[in-house]
């Protein structure tokens, strides 16, 4: 199935939707992002279709294009890493709270492999709107080290925006291997450079 594929003749987009055609909607981006974080090719729209349990023609009409499920989902995954900093710093201390919320960015960078062609194609034609990803997940980091720093247990003097390209290091230079181990060990190394110094 083609980027640029159309729903089937007479599929037409929902208005506001019933609680029923939201819950589809829900459960049909539920599965795409599981589907896009473990595909290593295209995911084909029938299996996200059939694996939420409902037609084809409910898929398009949630979503009229295979553009406008990646960006559903991308727009969740990012919604969830950029707001989840708070979350996790009202359950853990600053540090544990950061080391459990590179795992979450790191499952969202996961997720994104698996539709990144779509999202870039998406991106040049602009039927894709370009989102704030890299300044919404530097306010979440920024929000965790200032934390952190007022408690003592993490740099003062570090920019968040270096703590963000340091992650990019890490998971570009693992995405070749794909080892969550060896991502996970880039990532402890990371949180003990962010540690106050002696």
């Amino acid at each position: 199935m083609s980027l640029s594929e159309s729903p089937p003749p007479g599929v037409q987009a929902d208005p506001p939707l019933r609680a029923d055609a939201r819950r589809n909607r829900e459960k049909l981006v539920a599965v795409a992002r599981a589907a896009f974080a473990a595909a290593d090719d295209t995911v084909a729209l029938e299996a996200i279709a059939r694996e939420a349990g409902v037609g084809i023609g409910t898929l398009y009409r949630h979503f009229p294009t295979r553009e406008a499920l990646v960006e559903a989902v991308y727009a969740a995954e990012l919604d969830d890493v950029a707001t989840s900093a708070p979350a996790l710093l009202a359950e853990f201390p600053p540090e544990t709270a950061l080391r459990a919320w590179m795992d979450r960015y790191a499952a969202f960078v996961a997720t994104k492999r698996g539709m990144i062609d779509t999202l870039r194609t998406g991106w040049a034609s602009g039927r894709i709107a370009t989102p704030t990803t890299r300044e919404r997940v530097t306010a979440a980091i920024a929000t965790i080290l200032t934390q952190g720093a007022r408690a003592g247990v993490l740099r003062a003097d570090v920019e968040p925006e270096d703590v963000t390209a340091m992650l990019l290091g890490v998971f570009l230079s693992t995405a070749a291997s794909d080892t969550a181990e060896q991502t996970g060990r880039l990532l402890d190394l990371v949180i003990d450079a962010l540690r106050p110094r002696a």
